[in-house]
């Protein structure tokens, strides 16, 4: 799994020049599911996204998490974040999820953050989409669950 996490004041995605998700303050995630990711690797990247504490407290210092902000998150599946281009300049996607698998686990990671009270909008899995983002710092967090960062 593969996830990105951008501070955003504010951010917003469209389908079909529609505006299908919109957030002020909070976290613009783009996740991209790849073969052998499983319930677990979402319940960990997900618990992991909540903790982040990327944004300021009263002195200024990255100690806030979205949910102590009370933060949104629109979220966006990506399974281009699986793009492979060690080779050539064409990326491979063999790595990503098969969409089935992908969707699933995409949704099991929204349904797991709204059950922890944090308000998200989102994308349409599968649609095409135009993202706009306010990135706030910029503060961009990358996770992965094959590398160690």
């Amino acid at each position: 799994m593969r996830i990105v996490i951008q501070r955003v004041k504010r951010a917003s995605v469209s389908v079909e020049e529609k505006v299908v998700g919109s957030i002020q303050k909070g976290f613009l995630v783009l996740i991209g599911v790849g073969q052998g990711d499983d319930e677990a690797t979402a319940d960990k990247y997900m618990k992991k996204l909540l903790g982040l504490r990327i944004f300021e407290d009263e002195n200024g210092k990255m100690n806030l998490s979205v949910k102590e902000t009370n933060g949104k998150i629109l979220a966006v599946s990506q399974f281009t974040l699986l793009g492979d281009v060690r080779k050539g300049k064409r990326p491979s996607f063999t790595k990503a999820a098969r969409p089935e698998e992908a969707q699933s686990l995409y949704r099991r990671v929204i349904e797991n953050i709204i059950s922890q009270g944090i308000d998200v909008e989102e994308g349409i899995f599968q649609e095409e989409m135009l993202v706009e983002i306010y990135n706030d710092g910029p503060v961009t967090i990358l996770l992965d669950s094959n590398k160690k960062f």
